[in-house]
């Protein structure tokens, strides 16, 4: 047989061994600046085989299942007068017999990419045939006795090959992952088409989320309540008894709703002579329920906070949100520990918005639930005429609005509120204590349009919007026709 009938095929011999079903994965484990990450806990999921990289960050996963004690030189023996070897990616053969020798090569999947039957005695240099680059297993057999070798090619695979064989090595099973876990990285997870493979894996490096005495970080992960994973049984309208006194409720669920995920919860206080009912439906919870992505990623929730007392006389009067003690107070506390406990609520984001007495309530909240509120919106809001409890002196997300004309909440009482929630929202102190940002003067109404001002000098996680334009008594103040409140509420709430 002359050299130019010899079988050819590009391959670079890497090793030859005896395992006919087996696997390697390695590779290297670094993060974004290419340093090597040594100690990263790398495993295949399916396979349930897991190593650690080494100081040079490097890791290797291997598994032999099958050995066999048939050599080359073995398979030749047995087969005298011929003989198979190989040498240097020369594979030799001599066949007096009438039993051919066949060589077969599969890719990693199993699939056989090449066949070729061979007669007599020569050498076949394994250097063109198979182009693809990657891990290949030829298989030479003689009669029933196999020899299994794997070798790397280096080309680029073009030809197309419709004839498929058995995979020599162990098939992958359905779905295999190889996930790297390192602590101060986020966990990788990278899907694999084979397990004979060398990759190349970078991490990214977890977001380090500052905590605090007090409060969260700006856009900190979720907080998930006790309820997350509970399928929700909680009815649109139901009552609750809370301090001693039941209350009417409207609760307003995400568009599909999931039971693990952990959602904004945004509570609609009601004005006087306004009801839970009229904020769920009618007013859409002052509009909040209408904004961009509300409908999937918020709770809404309405509480009636109507209550009836008696006077001394006898007489019957009806007050909203219990004037005068705490009753209310500890209905809160105690509904939204029940919401809770029933619903996966992101804790880290509670609000309460209100108007009037609805705003009233929300500000009174905001002095002693400021570890359980992020923030509130109060629309026409006053200091006066409810419940105000002693003040914690800690800071709280809010936002407030006056109309210039207002003349049940003026604009006097309206600051007033204010300028107590500035006196608790300055930034830190050496010692961590938080400043008075009283100081700082706000931008006023002018010439027929509104005014919205931010605070500067307050801690950025509790910031302060103070808004006021050029109208009465109104939660939906609008310019030229449009509502401004609503959507910038909405975006005051959403910043978090």
């Amino acid at each position: 047989m002359k050299r130019a009938d010899y079988l050819v095929f590009p391959i670079a011999l890497a090793t030859a061994f005896t395992a006919a079903s087996a696997y390697t994965v390695s590779g290297t484990v670094k993060d974004k600046s290419d340093k090597a990450i040594a100690g990263a806990e790398v495993t295949l999921i399916k396979e349930n085989k897991s190593t650690v990289t080494d100081s040079s960050g490097k890791f290797s996963i291997h598994e032999d299942e099958q050995d066999t004690s048939k050599t080359p030189d073995a398979i030749a023996a047995s087969h005298a007068p011929g003989y198979i070897s190989i040498n240097s990616g020369i594979l030799s053969f001599s066949q007096s017999g009438n039993s051919p020798v066949q060589v077969r090569i599969f890719d990693l999947m199993g699939n056989q990419v090449f066949k070729q039957t061979l007669y007599g005695s020569g050498q076949v240099d394994l250097s063109s045939g198979v182009k693809a680059r990657g891990v290949y297993v030829a298989q030479v057999s003689v009669g029933s006795a196999k020899q299994a070798i794997r070798f790397t090619a280096n080309g680029n695979y073009s030809a197309t090959f419709s004839e498929s064989g058995h995979a020599l090595l162990k098939e992958i099973q359905k779905d295999e992952v190889l996930r790297v876990v390192a602590e101060g990285f986020d966990t990788l997870t990278v899907p694999l088409g084979t397990l004979d493979t060398t990759l190349e894996l970078k991490l990214t490096a977890a977001a380090t989320e500052q905590t605090y005495a007090f409060g969260y970080a700006l856009k900190n992960a979720p907080t998930p309540s006790k309820g997350c994973g509970k399928e929700n049984t909680l009815k649109d309208n139901f009552t609750f008894t809370g301090g001693g006194i039941e209350h009417e409720i409207y609760l307003t669920m995400p568009e599909n709703y999931d039971k693990n995920k952990p959602y904004r919860l945004v509570f609609g206080m009601h004005y006087m002579g306004g009801s839970a009912k009229n904020v769920a439906t009618r007013e859409a919870y002052y509009g909040l329920r209408n904004q961009s992505g509300a409908k999937e990623n918020t709770i809404f929730v309405a509480p009636h906070g109507y209550t009836t007392e008696t006077d001394r006389s006898g007489k019957e009067t009806e007050n909203p949100w219990r004037c005068g003690d705490d009753k209310d107070h500890i209905f809160f506390d105690e509904f939204l520990t029940y919401l809770n406990e029933n619903l996966c609520v992101d804790t880290s984001r509670v609000f309460s918005v209100g108007f009037s007495f609805g705003a009233m309530f929300s500000n009174s909240l905001a002095q002693d639930f400021q570890h359980r509120l992020r923030g509130v919106v109060v629309f026409a809001t006053m200091d006066q005429v409810i419940y105000l409890p002693k003040n914690k002196g800690l800071p709280i997300a809010w936002m407030g609005t006056v109309g210039m004309g207002d003349e049940l909440c003026t604009p006097k009482l309206g600051r007033s509120a204010r300028d107590r929630i500035l006196k608790n929202n300055g930034k830190p102190d050496a010692d961590g204590n938080f400043t008075d940002a009283r100081g700082e003067e706000a931008e006023e109404y002018t010439s027929g349009k509104h005014v919205c001002y931010d605070y500067k000098t307050v801690d950025p996680r509790f910031p302060v919007k103070w808004c006021t334009f050029d109208g009465k008594h109104a939660y939906n103040a609008s310019d030229d026709g449009k509502v401004w409140t609503t959507p910038t509420a909405w975006e005051f709430i959403t910043q978090f």
